[in-house]
């Protein structure tokens, strides 16, 4: 009798386990996520070697504007990027070297911040102390390219934004980047009260980044800024 209730079981288990093979063979297969194509902001680009080269240096804010300021300078340079999101001052540190290459740079169109002052567990990415000391380290490494230099101020934040960022703290590190460009003599694209003025109109809600739009209008300030320099370089006419 006990032999025949064993027998049971394990017909019993083995019709169980059955069972859930073929409700598993059954289910429907999830087809496997496509990764992201790459920004087109980010490829490279073919120099034409009448026009003086540009480079922009900046997290995903510049990347949105990228297009519509080499649009903007169609015929008058060559604007090329950083092939990546650069992040944080540390990681400038880190590929600043990579980025700038070996190539003649005529004009750098730059700005860390929005990265090293973003909050985790109350504390900022890169303190305020340290992000002036990486800065001064970048700016020293990029004047020695005989570049002209244009600082680009980080743009507002917004209320509810995540991860946590505040905008008194771009106020504050957008300030200590002030006192380092006025030293060094460097212009600066204030993008800032640029934005600012406009944020409901070019920016998205909660959100740091801003439009398809919004970035054609930021663009534009950075056009202009980078033609500014771009004169600048040019030998006054007799």
């Amino acid at each position: 009798m006990k032999s025949l209730c064993t027998m049971g079981l394990t017909i019993l288990s083995l019709a169980a386990i059955f069972s859930s093979v073929a409700a598993t063979a059954a289910e429907p297969k999830q087809a496997p996520q496509k990764k992201r194509p790459p920004s087109p902001a980010l490829a490279a680009i073919t120099d034409d070697p009448k026009l003086p080269r540009v480079l922009l240096i900046g997290d995903s804010i510049s990347i949105g504007y990228t297009l519509a300021t080499r649009e903007a300078l169609a015929g008058k340079a060559n604007v090329h990027r950083a092939p990546t999101n650069c992040g944080p001052t540390i990681r400038g540190l880190e590929e600043i070297d990579k980025w700038l290459g070996d190539g003649r740079w005529d004009v750098i169109h730059f700005n860390w911040g929005l990265h090293d002052l973003r909050k985790s567990e109350g504390k900022h990415q890169v303190p305020i102390d340290e992000y002036e000391k990486n800065l001064r380290e970048l700016v020293g490494r990029m004047k020695k390219t005989g570049a002209t230099l244009v600082w680009c101020s980080t743009t507002p934040v917004p209320e509810g934004c995540s991860p946590p960022r505040t905008n008194e703290d771009v106020v504050a590190y957008n300030a200590v980047a002030k006192k380092i460009m006025d030293a060094e003599g460097i212009a600066i694209d204030d993008l800032y009260p640029f934005a600012l003025a406009q944020l409901d109109k070019i920016q998205r809600p909660a959100n740091v980044h801003f439009t398809p739009e919004g970035s054609a209008v930021l663009a534009k300030q950075v056009a202009a800024a980078i033609l500014k320099a771009l004169e600048k370089r040019q030998p006054a006419k007799k």
